[in-house]
């Protein structure tokens, strides 16, 4: 059972910041190796915008998502997204619950890798 302290929403503000202060580091750190292939294989600037952004924001939203999960634990991740639901125009304006779905994380994932094969082609 979790603690009152742990789903306190003092400590969701804590992990929040946290959150959005790992987003960007992260983001660059998965999304150069897209680019650098892009690069390479010369894809029009506007495919490789779109295909490094949905290149890593899968692996960004999972490592963020593991972050909460230890942050907080399995059970009570729910109770944090939830709260985000809630101040969806405050420290819940950037993430959504639909990001940590797997569904669209794969999904995101396959359209860049169809846009690498894409511009590889063309």
């Amino acid at each position: 059972m979790a603690s009152q302290k742990e789903l306190s929403e003092q400590n969701f503000r804590r992990i929040s910041w946290i959150n959005l202060l790992l987003i960007p580091p992260l983001f660059i750190l998965f999304a150069w190796p897209y680019a650098v292939i892009g690069l390479w294989f010369d894809l029009p600037e506007f495919w490789l915008h779109v295909g490094t952004f949905c290149f890593a924001f899968p692996f960004t939203m999972t490592i963020i998502h593991g972050h909460v999960t230890i942050a907080l634990g399995a059970l009570q991740r729910s109770h944090y997204y939830e709260w985000l639901t809630k101040y969806r125009w405050g420290f819940g304006f950037w993430i959504r619950p639909v990001f940590f779905s797997t569904r669209f994380r794969l999904i995101l994932l396959i359209i860049s890798l169809v846009l690498l094969l894409a511009g590889v082609m063309l």
